[in-house]
C-alpha cells in the first residue's frame, strides 16, 4: 500500500475543509454536521471540533447509519435512523470519508428525508475519487485521488494517513 497522505497534511486537509464549511456557512447555528457510520464519524467530530475551536461554536452532529436504505445485499430493514435534533431547516453537511460512486450519500440522503426536510444538504468528504454512478458531488473536498475501478482508498483516520491499495 503506497502512503498518499501523511499525518500533517491530514490534519491540514481537515482544518481546510473545515474552514471551507465556516466560510460557506455565515450562520453555523443552522448548521448540523452527520457523520456516514461508520467511516465520516471521525472526520465529523473532527470537523466539529475544529468548529468549536475555529469559532466558538459548538454545532450539533448526528450520526447516520445507511443500512435500511442501501440499494445492495447489504441492506437491513430493520435499522432505524434516530435524530436527537430537529432537521427542519436547518443545514445538513453529510461528512464521509471517501466518495466513489455516490450510492452511500444516495443511501443518506433518502434516510435523511424520512426524517424531515432540511434547507439544505451539503456534503463534505475527505477524498472523491471519481467513477460516479450517480450524479453527486461533494461541496467540500479535502482531496481529489482519481483511481481505477481496481484501486481502493484506505482513509485511516487513526493513524492520520490515506492510502492507495
Amino acid at each position: 500500500m503506497k502512503v498518499i497522505i501523511e499525518k500533517e497534511q491530514f490534519l491540514r486537509t481537515l482544518k481546510r475543509v473545515t474552514h471551507e464549511i465556516i466560510e460557506n456557512n455565515e450562520n453555523l447555528n443552522k448548521v448540523i454536521l452527520v457523520g456516514i457510520e461508520k467511516k465520516g464519524t471521525p472526520i465529523a467530530r473532527a470537523i466539529k471540533d475544529f468548529i468549536k475551536s475555529f469559532e466558538g461554536v459548538d454545532v450539533p452532529l448526528e450520526i447516520i447509519n445507511i443500512s435500511s436504505h442501501r440499494d445492495d445485499h447489504k441492506k437491513d430493514i430493520e435499522a432505524k435512523v434516530v435524530f436527537e435534533n430537529d432537521i427542519n431547516g436547518k443545514i445538513l453537511i453529510l461528512v464521509d470519508d471517501v466518495l466513489y460512486t455516490g450510492r452511500t450519500v444516495r443511501a443518506a440522503m433518502d434516510a435523511i428525508m424520512d426524517l424531515g426536510r432540511p434547507s439544505k444538504i451539503e456534503l463534505a468528504v475527505f477524498v472523491d475519487r471519481g467513477h460516479r454512478e450517480l450524479p453527486i458531488r461533494a461541496d467540500f473536498v479535502g482531496k481529489s485521488i482519481p483511481t481505477s475501478r481496481d484501486e481502493m482508498i484506505v482513509c485511516d483516520f487513526e493513524s492520520k494517513e490515506v492510502r492507495l491499495k
